[in-house]
């Protein structure tokens, strides 16, 4: 019997079959897609590869697609169920609290869910990331898990683990970064006009920060693989991914990169749709677990 169980929010991106077999609880997060005079409320619960694809695809027709935070009813709902089934113990992983404060609703809950169930201990932590680099520390988590660990020792080992998590986005399109106000609009305009493709990470706050802009996507490719020999894998946690929002030839060039340049074949994943939401279709991103922090 686990000593404890691991629920997380959908920015995880873990696949549905990685849900099942994982033995985790998800609570979707939801956003709208909006067309003209077409406003459609909808889940960030996946079951299908095509259902990734279609939300790129309408990304490019025009949809706007707009994100909020998961509700404290939502995660109400999920640590409710959590605790009639008998989860005495539990770690939350949520979303990055410099990209939105959901930690804090599931703070909430969880004190809701305690009036009925007082003798629960149920500890949710932002990860200062999202995306698959999310899924990384829900993995590290599981594999403590089944190890035996305890909840103290697996919520120490993420809060430390989150700071060791590098990332490297290339957006495509200037425009869903402007909308969401991490760039401004002239600037986006100009970018776009000239090609250019600003190389985004988090940094220690888990906040986005463009580190600098490349000139064509083959060099902001080749650009960010070459940031890689910065950085040495993690050696209990050697996650690396590369994650796109619709552009698997890219990501399958990123990933020949890797290959040729260090041996390693990272694997190919989807982005979800809260966050591919922000950085648009066709962009590709690559995280992975070092040994060194974060380094701005």
């Amino acid at each position: 019997m686990n000593k404890f169980e691991i629920s997380v929010d959908s920015t995880c991106d873990f696949y549905v079959d990685e849900i099942k077999n994982s033995k985790i609880f998800v609570a979707p997060l939801e956003y709208t897609m909006s067309y003209g005079d077409k406003l459609d409320l909808e889940k960030d619960a996946y079951t299908s590869f095509d259902q990734y694809e279609n939300f790129y695809d309408r990304l490019r027709q025009g949809y706007v697609a707009k994100t909020s935070i998961l509700s404290v009813n939502a995660h109400y709902e999920m640590f409710l169920e959590m605790a009639k089934s008998g989860v005495k113990k539990a770690l939350h992983i949520s979303q990055g609290y410099g990209l939105s404060p959901t930690v804090d609703n599931a703070n909430k809950a969880i004190e809701m869910v305690k009036e009925e169930f007082p003798c629960i201990n149920y500890v949710a932590i932002e990860c200062s990331t999202t995306t698959y680099a999310e899924g990384f520390l829900v993995k590290a988590a599981i594999k403590m898990r089944d190890e035996g660990k305890t909840l103290e020792e697996t919520v120490d080992k993420i809060n430390e683990l989150k700071g060791h998590i590098q990332h490297f986005i290339i957006a495509n399109d200037l425009k869903f970064l402007a909308r969401g106000g991490r760039i401004s609009k002239a600037s986006a305009n100009v970018g776009s006009f000239l090609q250019v493709k600003p190389i985004i990470a988090f940094n220690k706050e888990g906040k986005l920060q463009i580190l600098r802009k490349e000139i064509g996507i083959k060099k902001a490719i080749s650009s960010v693989v070459n940031d890689f020999a910065k950085y040495t894998l993690n050696k209990d946690f050697p996650y690396i991914a590369i994650i796109h929002t619709g552009n698997l030839p890219l990501a399958q060039e990123m990933q020949t990169l890797f290959k040729n340049k260090f041996g390693i074949e990272p694997e190919i994943r989807f982005m979800g749709p809260v966050i591919a939401a922000h950085v648009g279709p066709n962009g590709v991103a690559y995280a992975f677990v070092s040994n060194e922090d974060r380094p701005f």
